[in-house]
């Protein structure tokens, strides 16, 4: 029986660009109080056109690699999760890995949107876990901002760029896991509620269905993946939702009954971020000292496809 994984490192990175509430009422028909009153979103850092999605998850996964201690020679695996990639081959994780100089690694890339860092996550933990792999690098990273139509003021002010990577790594004979069992999922027939599709892709949403759908159908499911790791939601020291919209993270933070932790908002200085939105907070937390080493840390992404994974992470 091979042993379960942890995460030993994060580390995130953010194109240096903001684009501010005013910013955007200069581009749309929309105001500062409008936009923070509706989503809760203050400002977004945008990429500029010479910046690929693989060069900000490089980044990402290099600060990672850096914390954790370690040389690209170590890792064996990268998984990227990414919707927003415009080549399909070299995927973004090889590209990443020819950056980083990472000899030789099994690199895929990892589609599920929104929820596409958590999906990525428990891949690698599984790949551990199943002694395929020994050290993984998990990037989320996205560049919206290159699939969002501008003059579209309900779908342009939500968006920015960015990428955020853990490292994984096997547990040491007898350690406890790091990695809670992950609790996934979608809603297929309801799939269309988020879409970046055509040529050249768009990003589109309903935006109530989605909205109704988090703050009815998610928490009795966030709570699951608590229990799946023989937590109670009040043992938890931090929630990091996918950083869609404050209207949603806040009531489901609430509903999860999770009244000890703190609860990332990551989404007010940096926007939606699509996959990178998840370990682009939990970095900021571990960087910030708001969370230390060992706390329990509830992870859960949501969104495109309407597709969610959850899982209990213990805090490197």
């Amino acid at each position: 029986m091979h042993q379960g994984s942890r995460i030993t490192a994060v580390g995130h990175y953010q194109p240096a660009r903001i684009l501010t509430n005013e910013d955007l009422a200069g581009m749309v028909d929309t105001s500062d109080e409008w936009i923070r009153s509706r989503v809760g979103i203050r400002t977004r850092r945008i990429a500029g056109p010479d910046e690929p999605v693989d060069e900000l998850a490089g980044h990402a996964a290099a600060k990672a690699l850096a914390a954790a201690g370690l040389t690209p020679a170590d890792v064996d695996l990268v998984v990227v999760a990414t919707s927003t990639a415009i080549d399909r081959s070299p995927n973004t994780a090889a590209r990443v890995a020819a950056r980083l100089g990472i000899p030789g690694p099994a690199a895929l890339d990892l589609n599920v949107v929104c929820a596409g860092f958590t999906h990525a996550l428990a891949t690698a933990d599984h790949a551990v876990m199943a002694g395929s792999a020994s050290r993984a690098l998990v990037v989320g990273a996205d560049k919206m901002s290159e699939v969002v139509d501008w003059t579209d003021r309900s779908t342009c002010v939500l968006v920015g760029d960015g990428a955020g990577a853990a490292v994984v790594e096997a547990c040491a004979p007898g350690e406890e896991a790091g990695i809670g069992p992950v609790l996934w999922g979608s809603v297929p027939e309801m799939g269309n509620a988020v879409r970046i599709e055509g040529t050249p892709p768009r990003f589109a949403q309903e935006g109530q269905s989605v909205y109704r759908w988090a703050t009815t159908r998610l928490p009795a499911i966030a709570r699951q993946a608590c229990e799946r790791s023989g937590l109670e939601p009040a043992d938890l020291a931090a929630v990091v939702l996918h950083q869609a919209n404050l209207r949603i993270i806040e009531p489901l933070a609430a509903k999860i009954g999770a009244v000890n932790a703190v609860v990332a908002r990551d989404v007010v200085e940096s926007g939606n971020t699509s996959a990178a939105s998840i370990p682009l907070a939990l970095s900021k937390l571990v960087e910030r000292g708001e969370i230390t080493t060992g706390d329990p840390v509830l992870l859960f992404g949501f969104g495109g496809n309407l597709s969610y994974a959850g899982q209990v992470v213990r805090c490197p």
